[in-house]
């Protein structure tokens, strides 16, 4: 219901009745919303100002258009907090989200000198280069390449490689993965990465780079991988020091 007489502008009413028909899956992520010519004679109220409470929500996130064709409700972002190292499986599936893979290739390549030195390893060693792209709930949200020393990696297969890589290092080969540091950048999605998500190339993504140790300090994996920026988000919480 929109109250024309209340204080709470009309404008912000109507995006808290779109956000309410979201949240209650009234509207369903992928689904067109109303036309702006709908909401002007269901409140009576003017297209201004259905103009402008659409364009907030667009703003916001939970709604997106396509030219020439509506504005349709966005998929939510998947939150991903920056404290602990645990694999995507481990955190899709602890915020209630179906985690699922598709292998692209599993080979063995040469370890050029910018990945010999963060695998610690000899240049031109051979490593195996892993190419997947990482679903929650059926849908794309990340083009992973990972690259793993031989010894580490012996006998996967590209079912193995469907798995949580953490869990099957550790129950394969009985280690312990310790920690791991991580790098963020903002960009584009270049043509594969654009094929492989399901979006535009020149789409925002996030650049993430993710070298893993054992607990003996010796480098377990490289992971860099493509973000979908429209389905993903990273927080951290922070005190401020004294």
């Amino acid at each position: 219901m929109i109250h024309k007489n209340s204080p709470i502008p009309i404008y912000y009413q109507l995006e808290e009745a779109i956000k309410k028909a979201i949240q209650n899956h009234r509207l369903l992520p992928g689904e067109m919303i109303p036309s702006e010519r709908d909401y002007t004679e269901k409140y009576e109220i003017s297209r201004m100002t259905v103009r402008q409470a659409i364009s907030n929500l667009v703003n916001d996130g939970y709604l997106y258009r396509q030219r020439g064709i509506g504005t349709f409700v966005a998929h939510q972002k998947i939150e991903q907090p920056l404290q602990g190292l645990t694999s995507f499986s481990e955190d899709m599936q602890s915020r209630g989200h179906e985690p699922s893979t598709r292998v692209i290739s599993l080979t063995e390549i040469k370890a050029d000198s910018d990945l010999a030195a963060k695998l610690e390893v000899e240049a031109g060693t051979a490593i195996v280069e892993l190419k997947r792209v990482r679903l929650a709930d059926r849908l794309p949200m990340s083009f992973e390449t990972v690259y793993l020393s031989k010894d580490l990696s012996r006998g996967m297969t590209e079912e193995m490689a469907q798995t949580s890589f953490y869990s099957y290092i550790e129950k394969t080969f009985g280690l312990k993965i310790q920690y791991g540091r991580q790098s963020i950048e903002a960009s584009i999605a270049q043509k594969t990465e654009a094929e492989m998500l399901g979006i535009a190339e020149g789409a925002p993504v996030l650049l993430i780079e993710r070298i893993s140790r054992l607990d003996s300090k010796k480098p377990f994996e490289v992971a860099q991988s493509v973000y979908r920026a429209d389905r993903y988000k990273l927080t951290i919480d922070m005190e401020r020091s004294s």
